[in-house]
């Protein structure tokens, strides 16, 4: 019973969805020299992002993570509100601060996606083999849409939104786990347990996105944001489910640029090729054209 005379879930009232357990990993995940400098899992917020955005302002170091098992005002890019049952994904934020060119700085929701659809491939191969020492079987498919959308087939499975306070950047990843299908906020969405996933264990999962994600920023930061010889923008070429694709792109100011994708340039924006030439995109929202 709640101090307001209301009843407290519990976390265990579904078995199928653990907690997360914050102990377990911080034990693994921060250590000596490590990005990371502390994981917090809450119960329940309104934005994770919101919640270290206000932290930056209180000059937070970098490397925190704050986790939610549940979000009650979560956004997505272009102001889309992000929505799950609890305990049912990953909904995550992590603050960094990166020592780049500010130009260089449209990357980084870009590597965070790689690094997520990375981690993601890998462990659900592994999971398929039923061997975690070893690389694996075949995984699951999991592409990315520019600029940051997971996808598996033409399905969202992850989404990620990037938002710079003062020298930091706060980025969020909200990636659907156990949720069925009568559950998913949209009929365009999945998830793992949708996908028959066999690896669904959020904890293990966290753990692999945040020490993919640590690999891609040490590179990335280390070569000062250099999407070439860190190997960014050839990793997340290789991997983009757009490229090669017709495209229409929804613009700001309800403009529609129509065409095919055919590149990610060194900014990180896409190019896409249209009867009066090839159009520069840095920011809009794709719909890939069947």
């Amino acid at each position: 019973m709640g101090l307001d005379g209301g009843v407290n879930e519990s976390p265990f009232t579904d078995l199928g969805r653990p907690p997360l357990n914050e102990q377990a990993l911080n034990r693994m995940l921060v250590r000596s020299g490590s990005l990371w400098r502390r994981i917090e899992v809450v119960a329940e917020t309104g934005s994770t992002n919101a919640d270290l955005a206000e932290a930056a302002r209180r000059d937070a170091p970098e490397g925190q993570v704050l986790v939610a098992e549940a979000q009650t005002a979560g956004r997505g890019r272009l102001g889309r509100s992000w929505t799950a049952p609890p305990r049912s994904g990953l909904m995550f934020s992590v603050l960094l601060r990166p020592r780049v060119d500010p130009a260089a700085l449209g990357w980084l929701p870009l590597l965070t996606g790689l690094a997520t659809a990375t981690a993601l491939r890998r462990v659900t191969g592994r999971a398929a083999s039923g061997d975690f020492g070893r690389p694996g079987g075949s995984g699951l498919d999991v592409r990315l849409k520019w600029p940051n959308d997971l996808l598996v087939g033409e399905r969202k499975l992850a989404g990620i939104l990037a938002e710079k306070v003062a020298d930091a950047v706060v980025v969020g990843v909200g990636l659907n786990v156990s949720l069925r299908t009568d559950e998913l906020p949209v009929p365009t969405a999945t998830s793992l347990a949708c996908e028959d996933a066999t690896f669904q264990e959020r904890e293990a999962l966290l753990r692999a996105v945040l020490r993919e994600l640590e690999t891609w920023y040490r590179e990335w930061t280390a070569l000062k944001g250099d999407p070439e010889t860190s190997g960014l923008r050839t990793a997340y070429k290789d991997l983009c489910a757009t490229l090669g694709r017709r495209v229409r792109v929804l613009l700001p100011g309800d403009r529609t640029l129509t065409g095919e994708a055919v590149d990610i340039d060194a900014a990180g924006c896409l190019v896409v090729a249209t009867p009066e030439g090839d159009q520069v995109v840095g920011a809009g929202d794709v719909v890939h054209v069947r």
